[in-house]
């Protein structure tokens, strides 16, 4: 019994992934030079949030609406401390 625990832990040992490299060497072992980055600066900023924050609102409006009509939340005028 312990030499197939031992035989079956050798054998997933072998067993071999597809390795994944990153090639950031040449093939004299130099290394490459850093990659062109494309900055986009202010513009990148407000093209990201603003349609995230327009999104959000929306969502947010609709699940409002889904909980008033359902009646699981619905504000209630009492709340004033007009006595």
């Amino acid at each position: 019994m312990k030499t197939k625990i031992v035989s079956f832990l050798k054998m997933t040992r072998t067993v071999r992934q597809p390795s994944v490299r990153m090639a950031t060497t040449t093939s004299t072992g130099a290394l490459l030079p850093e990659p062109h980055r494309i900055s986009f600066g202010l513009l990148g900023i407000i093209c990201t949030v603003v349609p995230g924050l327009l999104i959000g609102a929306i969502i947010s409006k609709y699940m409002a609406n889904f909980l008033e009509e359902n009646e699981l939340f619905v504000p209630s005028d009492d709340d004033d401390d007009d006595d």
